[in-house]
């Protein structure tokens, strides 16, 4: 085998693993339902629980207009709920920054890190304290939603929110 068709099995073995890792996350089991914030109390808040699975208590993802990080109306209106929740929750975060396809990986990786940066400034200003709050970027690197039109795309430009720890 050549270099390059190792490296095309590689490449190809990596975006299948992910895609299947993917998937198998997004399916829901018979009887699981979506959380909200009125079903689960801080004791209920697990680790590693994020927004996009939808298992962060009422911290929900925000999305991003395309090639921008800032924040619009609806973006506001759902930061304001996930400041409410994390005033009545002692829990820390990382703030996940993620980008559309389109784009080179270093430019997606600055503007991830401008979308979770702004987010994280929104969300002090509302009185969240800045040592709860982290921030990471991840680029086009992990994608929810697989196709190549504006629906999916839409989808990956987000802020997700992870629970980094639990204080009790």
């Amino acid at each position: 085998m050549t270099f390059r068709s190792v490296l095309t099995v590689i490449l190809l073995s990596m975006a299948l693993v992910t895609f299947t890792s993917c998937s198998k996350s997004a399916k829901k089991t018979e009887g699981e339902e979506a959380f909200s914030s009125t079903d689960m109390s801080e004791g209920d808040l697990q680790l590693n629980a994020d927004s996009d699975s939808g298992k962060a208590g009422g911290l929900q993802t925000v999305y991003f207009d395309y090639n921008s990080s800032k924040l619009t109306g609806t973006t506001i209106a759902t930061l304001k709920d996930n400041a409410a929740f994390l005033s009545k929750n002692t829990i820390d975060i990382q703030i996940e920054g993620h980008c559309d396809e389109r784009g080179g990986v270093q430019y997606n990786l600055a503007l991830g890190e401008k979308r979770a940066d702004a987010v994280k400034k929104y969300l002090i200003g509302q009185g969240i304290a800045a040592a709860r709050i982290s921030t990471v970027t991840f680029g086009k690197e992990r994608p929810l939603a697989f196709g190549h039109d504006e629906d999916s795309w839409s989808k990956n430009r987000r802020g997700n929110f992870v629970i980094t720890a639990t204080n009790k």
